[in-house]
């Protein structure tokens, strides 16, 4: 995929240490530090789907996942989630 494409990224509400269900993005920071560190542009979308994460290139789901798997805040780097959700994208047609 090349550079400069648009990543939307799909997620779901959760529930966080027994707190109520709700959107929350922390555990999708070091994803979004990922693919814009490639130079994709990101964008957020909300789906009532709960505890998912979904990578859509050109209309298209290229990667999902569970979203308390993937690591809460940081840059990505260290997260294997975050790497093959990079190696999806670049993949994406």
């Amino acid at each position: 995929m090349p550079r400069d494409s648009v990543v939307i990224i799909r997620y779901g509400p959760y529930s966080a240490v027994g707190l109520s269900v709700e959107y929350r993005t922390f555990r999708l920071e070091g994803l979004q530090a990922v693919l814009t560190r490639d130079g994709h542009k990101v964008i957020l979308e909300k789906i009532e789907d709960w505890n998912v994460v979904e990578l859509m290139v050109n209309e298209e789901i290229v990667f999902h996942c569970n979203i308390k798997d993937l690591e809460f805040g940081g840059d990505g780097k260290l997260d294997p989630l975050c790497e093959d959700a990079r190696i999806a994208v670049l993949n994406a047609y």
